[in-house]
């Protein structure tokens, strides 16, 4: 994986992470901000929230669903030191105008209280 320079070909990046294939092709998987390190290991949540949203039950719809059920799905699915230690469930997911996720929103909402953010 590697995060895009400042120029890239002419264009600018806005700390994109992604990786060239065998014939050249950029392939852009995540932004470095969004990444957690646990462990000295990176994950990249958009790994797991492509694995999430192909689960039975998973969407914005107020489906009732059980988080331990959901962390052994993920295990089946992905390297267990990337299922996450803590899963909540939302009835909703905030979103702009445009219907983009507004992950900055998550992210406040769950280092609100917190005395630091790691």
């Amino acid at each position: 994986m590697l995060v895009l320079e400042e120029k890239f070909d002419g264009l600018v990046s806005v700390g994109d992470m992604g990786y060239l294939d065998e014939e050249g092709f950029l392939y852009v998987c995540d932004r470095a901000s969004d990444m957690v390190i646990s462990g000295g290991v990176n994950i990249y949540p958009a790994e797991i929230e492509h694995v999430l949203i192909g689960l039975p039950g998973v969407a914005e719809s107020g489906a009732t669903l059980d988080v331990d059920v959901l962390r052994r799905e993920l295990g089946q699915r992905i390297a267990g030191y990337k299922v996450p230690r803590r899963i909540d469930i939302v009835a909703a997911l905030p979103r702009d105008d445009n219907g983009k996720l507004q992950k900055r929103e998550i992210r406040d909402a769950y280092w609100s209280g917190r005395s630091r953010r790691i």
